[in-house]
């Protein structure tokens, strides 16, 4: 090897440490991004498909689930049970028992689209943990549907008794024979 080949070979190698430093440097200074994850987490996005769970009606706090079996039906992992019984003084049926099986479910979504009350909808749970995988095969989604409806109940403002609508004024027209444009007036 001659002089002028290792002369060339250490500044290659000099000048190859100077990008990489200066690459750190540059990423040293930026914010960090790096989210603590027991202590923080993230939003998830709208789009984000969890498992699928029952949709509290807003305004009764009940499922909105009728128990057509529909979503079973379509479900291409058979991965749903749904059960129902028509309950006293209630026109449709009331969902009972809403078993998923989340370790064979697809998460495909064929059960939310085929749903005519817009009564499932996936969850944003992402955190969804267990000892055991039996913790999975037995999903009962009515009884999460229950401990989100305490929540929903505690939460939501006691009802009030509607106002006194006031009785409103009558509006007087105004003439239309009057100009608008002023120079109208003149002539």
């Amino acid at each position: 090897m001659t002089t002028k080949a290792a002369f060339r070979e250490v500044y290659s190698g000099f000048k190859s440490l100077l990008i990489g430093m200066r690459i750190t440097l540059g990423q040293a200074f930026k914010p960090i991004i790096t989210v603590q994850y027991p202590r923080q987490t993230l939003k998830m996005p709208a789009r984000f498909r969890g498992h699928i769970q029952l949709v509290l009606d807003p305004e009764t706090g009940k499922s909105r689930c009728t128990a057509c079996k529909l979503c079973e039906r379509a479900c291409p992992s058979d991965c749903i049970a749904v059960e129902g019984a028509k309950r006293e003084g209630q026109k449709t049926k009331s969902v009972t028992d809403y078993i998923l099986n989340f370790t064979t479910c697809s998460l495909c979504g064929s059960c939310i689209e085929v749903c005519p009350f817009d009564a499932i909808e996936f969850s944003k749970d992402y955190n969804v943990v267990a000892f055991s995988r039996d913790a999975f095969n037995h999903m009962d989604l009515v009884q999460r549907l229950a401990a989100r409806r305490e929540v929903w109940a505690q939460n939501r403002p006691l009802a009030t008794a509607p106002e006194p609508i006031a009785p409103t004024p009558a509006v007087v027209a105004a003439p239309a024979s009057q100009p608008q444009n002023p120079e109208q007036k003149k002539s």
